[in-house]
């Protein structure tokens, strides 16, 4: 039996003790966004740390910013002449949303049916349970890794990592590395595994729209007065066409074509409405939005428009009122090519030329980042597909992603260039950022015994610069 294999029956004889640490992570609710207690997200960052030690990792510290949420370190550099290493993950999790649609507490994480549910279960505590336990295997039966590794678990991957450039500024020095593996996306279905090649960018925020300043009755003063929701829902509404594309004008025109190589990619895949349909859940009379093209390319190569919430008084306050104001929070998903400010200068000015009745209209919390690709050749990406067919017993796709990750373009091009392997354990059924958000534990085994598998191909590879 081989190093690698050693390690690998270790994983799987453990596999129980590494879903146990990956529910402890998940009972913390470490949400990072504006409203949430910070203190949760310093909880998340301890728990982490101290499971980095147990694993075997050394120089485990909390890395803080001023006003941010806390990041871990930690690393293993005793592999003389072996390239590095840079894991990555994050421990901040989204809000639980609406708990009365979880069919167990999103923070107490619930084993049904071979999946693990719970807020944070797979994005994206798995990915630093993936990291610490692929670790712990080789260290506890070989007393070494084939690689040097450094690991990085951030604390407000969630929010836009908004300290990322300051953040890369201060630690730039602990964080050089050969080639970069993030686990934060997900496998093209259950049991095939996957590489994420591309992924959308996002300009988002919150437009918030008055007409008065109180409430006032609909009866009595109805009909003259301008209603805000009316007003923002015809400025929603005017964002796209009859189709759900956008039609923003000039937000389209620097949008990247999909490359031979990955039309390619899309042609065997082989997607079909009725797939989407199935992992999606949509409603059978509900039609598929946009124009032309293979659905995942819409999803992974083109841009799209969503609002994600919207207020004005609410359900358990309804009243037979004209509100003074309506708000809600919008974003574009930005598909390669696509200048993230330029968008939102765009948007912003499309809403507010149909902005009807005079309405005031304010902006705010705005985010942009833009969108990432990579072409996935050289020695960094033939050793993971190499131990991704060898974890999961199936081959490797490569694929695009529809999310956003801030994360990766600028910090490999603070690493030189470094390979960004785009590897992650979530699958089409996850529910990610939604609710009942779960893991598949099988892929979660697998993902563990492939990282192993990983470090073993890639101690082989020609990386070194």
């Amino acid at each position: 039996m081989d190093n690698a294999e050693k390690a690998v029956r270790y994983a799987r004889e453990h596999s129980a003790d590494f879903v146990s640490d990956l529910k402890d992570l998940a009972r913390i609710p470490s949400v990072s966004f504006p409203g949430f207690d910070r203190k949760n997200v310093e909880s998340s960052a301890e728990a982490v740390a101290a499971l980095l030690k147990k694993s075997g990792l050394e120089n485990v510290e909390i890395l803080s910013l001023p006003g941010a949420h806390p990041y871990v370190y930690g690393d293993w550099l005793h592999a003389a002449g072996a390239p590095t290493i840079l894991l990555y993950a994050h421990h901040d999790v989204q809000p639980p949303g609406r708990e009365e649609l979880w069919r167990s507490p999103p923070f107490e994480p619930t084993e049904r049916g071979g999946r693990l549910y719970g807020r944070g279960t797979a994005d994206d505590k798995a990915g630093a349970v993936v990291h610490a336990s692929a670790v712990a295997s080789c260290l506890e039966t070989l007393g070494r890794l084939p690689v040097n590794v450094k690991i990085i678990i951030e604390g407000e991957e969630e929010i836009g990592s908004l300290h990322l450039e300051e953040f890369l500024r201060r630690f730039r020095s602990k964080l050089s590395a050969d080639v970069m593996i993030l686990t934060d996306t997900g496998n093209f279905d259950v049991g095939v595994p996957s590489v994420t090649t591309a992924l959308r960018g996002m300009a988002s925020l919150d437009v918030t729209v008055r007409t008065a300043d109180h409430p006032l009755h609909s009866g009595m003063w109805g009909g003259p007065l301008p209603d805000p929701v009316q007003a923002l829902a015809k400025m929603i509404a005017s964002v796209t066409d009859a189709k759900g594309d956008i039609v923003v004008p000039g937000i389209l025109s620097r949008v990247r074509k999909p490359s031979a190589a990955e039309r390619k990619s899309l042609k065997a895949l082989r997607y079909s409405e009725a797939k989407f349909r199935e992992q999606s859940g949509i409603l059978r009379r509900t039609r598929i939005l946009g124009k032309g093209g293979e659905i995942l390319e819409r999803i992974w190569y083109r841009p799209s428009f969503s609002v994600n919430a919207i207020q004005a008084s609410s359900r358990k306050d309804c009243a037979n009122i004209v509100n003074e104001a309506a708000w809600c929070h919008m974003g574009v998903r930005l598909a390669g090519g696509m200048n993230p400010q330029d968008v939102l200068k765009r948007l912003k000015a499309h809403l507010l030329k149909r902005a009807p009745w005079g309405a005031s209209v304010q902006f705010s919390n705005e985010t942009a980042s833009p969108a990432w690709n990579t072409d996935p050749e050289g020695p960094a990406f033939v050793a993971a597909a190499e131990a991704l067919e060898k974890g999961y017993g199936h081959p490797a796709a490569f694929i695009g992603c529809g999310g956003s990750i801030p994360f990766v373009g600028p910090f490999a091009a603070a690493l030189g260039g470094a390979p960004a392997l785009l590897i992650g354990v979530e699958d089409p059924y996850t529910n990610p950022h939604s609710e009942n958000e779960s893991l598949h534990l099988g892929d979660f085994s697998n993902a563990i015994v492939s990282a192993i598998y990983l470090y073993e191909a890639l101690s082989r590879a020609p990386l070194k610069k």
